[in-house]
C-alpha cells in the first residue's frame, strides 16, 4: 500500500498541471500582499467590518500574520475550489483518458485499494495546496507588514502572535475540509468518466449552483444543508470569534456528502467495465 501511495504521489507531482496549480497558489498571496502594500484599504471609522471576508482585507495591513488569512479567504471563494477539484476529478479519469487504467488493474492490487490510494493522494495535494497559500501569504505578509500581534479594542480583536499562528493552522484544515463535499463529488465523477475535464467542470458547476442557492434566503433552512454554505466560517477566527458555531456546522455538513459521493464512486468503480 505504501509503495503504491508513493508511486501515485510522485506521479501526480510530475504532471505539469500540478506545478501550474501550485505556482498559482503561491503567486496570488504575493500579488495580494503587494497590492495591499501599494494601496492599503480604508480602515477609518466604520470601515473595520464587512461581509464575506472584506473585514480581513481591511485588517490585513495591521500585521503580516493576517495576510495569509485574507489570501486564503479570497482564494477559497473559487480558485482553491477549482484546484482541489482538479486533483480529485483527475484521480481516475485521467488514467482512463491516457489508456493506463487497464494496465494499472493488471497489477496484483484490488480496485478498492487503487481507488483508496487515489483518494488519499487527491486529499494530500488538496490540503497541501491550501497550506501553501497560507505559507506564501505568511512569508510575504511578514516581509511587508511585520510579525506582531493584533490589538484592536474597537472591533474586539486582541490576538497574540501565537494565537494568530494557531488560527492559521486551524484555518488551513477548516478551509480544505469546507471543500471536501465538492471534492468528493469530483472524485465520484472521475470514476464515471474517461475525461478529467468533465469531472472537474462538473464539480465546479456543482459548487457554483449550491453557492447560488445558498445565497437565496427564500429557500429557507434547506440552504443550511448545502456543502458550500458554511465554507467560509473559519474566517471568524480572525475577527474576534472562537472556534464553534458555524465552524462546527461546516465540519458536520461535509460528512454525509463525502460518505455518499465517495461511496458511490467506490461502488461504481468496482462494478465498472474498464475498457480504457
Amino acid at each position: 500500500m505504501m509503495r503504491l501511495l508513493r508511486t501515485e504521489l510522485y506521479k501526480q507531482l510530475r504532471l505539469p498541471r500540478t506545478w501550474v496549480a501550485l505556482a498559482v497558489v503561491v503567486a496570488i498571496p504575493i500579488i495580494i500582499t503587494v497590492a495591499l502594500k501599494v494601496s492599503p484599504p480604508d480602515t477609518g471609522p466604520g470601515r473595520g467590518g464587512g461581509e464575506r471576508g472584506d473585514g480581513l482585507f481591511r485588517l490585513a495591513t495591521q500585521s503580516g500574520l493576517l495576510i495569509p488569512a485574507a489570501a486564503l479567504r479570497v482564494m477559497s471563494e473559487f480558485f482553491l475550489v477549482v484546484i482541489i477539484c482538479m486533483f480529485a476529478g483527475d484521480a481516475v479519469a485521467s488514467e482512463a483518458g491516457w489508456g493506463n487504467l487497464r494496465f494499472l488493474l493488471t497489477r496484483p492490487i484490488s480496485r478498492a485499494r487503487l481507488l483508496t490510494t487515489k483518494l488519499i493522494v487527491a486529499a494530500v495535494y488538496g490540503l497541501g495546496a491550501t497550506a501553501m497559500i497560507v505559507v506564501a501569504g505568511l512569508i510575504a505578509g511578514v516581509l511587508a507588514f511585520g510579525f506582531h500581534p493584533v490589538t484592536l479594542p474597537i472591533v474586539g480583536i486582541n490576538e497574540s502572535t501565537g494565537s494568530l499562528l494557531g488560527h492559521l493552522g486551524l484555518a488551513v484544515l477548516l478551509a480544505a475540509w469546507g471543500i471536501a463535499g465538492v471534492a468528493a463529488f469530483a472524485f465520484m465523477l472521475s470514476t464515471m468518466m474517461d475525461n478529467s475535464a468533465g469531472a472537474i467542470f462538473g464539480a465546479v458547476g456543482f459548487y457554483i449552483v449550491t453557492s447560488i442557492l445558498g445565497a437565496i434566503s427564500s429557500i429557507g433552512p434547506m440552504r443550511y444543508g448545502f456543502p458550500t454554505f458554511y465554507g467560509g466560517a473559519w474566517s471568524q477566527l480572525f475577527q474576534g470569534a472562537s472556534f464553534g458555531g458555524d465552524m462546527w456546522r461546516n465540519l458536520l455538513v461535509q460528512i454525509p456528502y463525502v460518505l455518499v459521493f465517495a461511496g458511490i464512486g467506490f461502488w461504481w468503480f468496482r462494478r465498472k467495465d474498464i475498457t480504457s
